[in-house]
């Protein structure tokens, strides 16, 4: 099979596509021929060295595909109520930026209605960790504000659309005036130029009292500024340390409020916890994608064999929503 490898640490180019065997499914796996590979801001941190991959995983970057099961294990399909030639979306921990990707059966979807591969493969890695952090960690409900950080980002674009088809009201943050209006199109009801305005001030402006939960790509300084925005009983969930792994603090302002703040990471996390969230997301979510509550937002496509210039494209920050590798 065709697959980009990456040829050592460093900058994009390092991405080649290369010839490597095909992989076998095992037992509780399936095998998917890929139309679609999503591109994630964690494909960038592998490419870099900063991304370990996890143990027993493909060293191949891509975390999410679309495409058709070609083979698999039998009863775990059955089980599944799946079957060969399904089309499926489905989180890896690796190896997605191939023309064959091996996937446990757990976290596999099939494709909603009406959908074309590109747009399904940009949902799994977005959705499951939207859904893990914001609704099963700490547990957004209905008549509640969500603050996005970085709400045109992959993560922010489907945030911004779940919690809104959900009942949730939403800020989002974004580092131009496009951007922002970008925010409102796809439901927020406010959005904060952070380059602009400072969003403590805008927040507690449109929020009084705060809000109920925030999902933070950033961590570094934007801890304590994020403290500031949370109301009584509010929630912090980090997700990503763009901004550095320190952070400095009011602890008292934690106990007055009676905060949490909680992080995670996705990747290495076991599939019966990932088959937990996929089984949500079809209850939850699916239906919403199925009836157009809920949209993929695809910014631009690329040949696989392009895959340095997806790179370069995600890490100029110009995009809105994701970027997506096509297999032909």
């Amino acid at each position: 099979m065709k697959a980009v490898e990456i040829t050592s640490y460093g900058a994009p180019d390092v991405l080649r596509l290369a010839e490597r065997p095909d992989p076998v499914a095992g037992a509780g796996e399936l095998l998917i021929r890929v139309a679609a590979s999503g591109i994630n801001r964690p494909d960038v941190l592998q490419r870099t060295g900063n991304y370990p991959v996890p143990p027993g995983a493909s060293d191949l970057p891509g975390l999410e595909v679309a495409g058709v099961i070609v083979d698999g294990d039998a009863q775990a399909m059955a089980q599944a109520g799946l079957h060969k030639g399904d089309r499926v979306c489905a989180l890896v921990a690796g190896g997605g930026y191939a023309e064959l990707c091996v996937a446990p059966v757990g976290q596999c979807l099939p494709v909603p209605g009406g959908m074309s591969d590109i747009e399904a493969a940009s949902l799994p890695e977005t959705f499951f960790t939207v859904w893990s952090n914001v609704f099963d960690r700490v547990k957004l409900q209905a008549g509640e504000t969500l603050l996005v950080q970085g709400g045109t980002s992959g993560i922010g674009v489907t945030a911004i659309q779940m919690a809104k088809a959900l009942g949730a009201t939403v800020i989002a943050t974004a580092g131009s005036d496009e951007k922002c209006q970008a925010c409102i199109q796809l439901g927020a009801d406010q959005a904060i130029n952070y380059k602009t305005h400072d969003f403590v001030a805008e927040v507690k402006k449109l929020a009084s009292g705060g809000v109920n939960v925030i999902l933070d790509m950033v961590a570094g300084s934007y801890v304590a500024r994020e403290i500031e925005c949370l109301a009584e009983d509010g929630r912090l969930a980090i997700i990503a340390v763009q901004g550095g792994v320190k952070a400095e603090f009011n602890a008292g302002m934690v106990l007055r409020k009676r905060l949490v703040i909680t992080g995670s990471t996705l990747r290495p996390r076991p599939v019966a916890f990932k088959t937990a969230i996929a089984q949500s997301l079809r209850k939850n979510v699916w239906p919403l994608l199925e009836r157009g509550a809920i949209k993929p937002v695809i910014f631009k496509t690329f040949p696989a064999a392009q895959a340095a210039q997806a790179h370069t494209l995600m890490e100029s920050n110009q995009h809105i929503g994701k970027i997506v590798l096509t297999w032909a």
